[in-house]
């Protein structure tokens, strides 16, 4: 069936944690390549194959925060974003070789406000 047509609503789901609205895991390896190209082959796995990704490790090194400042990287998602999957990078992987998948259930009410964090940022 595949996370897209069956999200968990809360728990353990091959590896990472859902809470109905997000899940998340992470993917290490012995280089950012091999990270990226498992997080490629559970996307497609679970149902997600038709989404654009960066075309390799190096293109999707252009979408990580050139800081090194932990406050920045609070308020910003470090990593790739496309509606509704992020492949972020850790704080403190300076090896990188370890990247950070979340996907978030579509199927919920306003699911792309918050999946932008736009209720969040209205709050302040």
């Amino acid at each position: 069936m595949g996370l897209r047509n069956n999200f968990p609503d809360t728990g353990e789901y091959m590896g990472g944690y859902s809470d109905g609205w997000c899940y998340e895991t992470a993917f290490m390896g012995s280089s950012l390549q091999h990270c990226f190209d498992m997080v490629r082959i559970f996307l497609e796995e679970e149902g997600y194959g038709h989404i654009p990704l960066p075309a390799d490790a190096k293109e999707l090194l252009l979408f990580k925060i050139p800081t090194r400042n932990r406050q920045i990287i609070l308020f910003e998602d470090n990593g790739y974003v496309h509606n509704p999957i992020k492949i972020l990078f850790p704080a403190n992987d300076r090896k990188q070789k370890k990247l950070l998948l979340q996907v978030y259930n579509e199927l919920l009410p306003d699911h792309l406000i918050r999946f932008h964090k736009v209720v969040e940022r209205r709050k302040h």
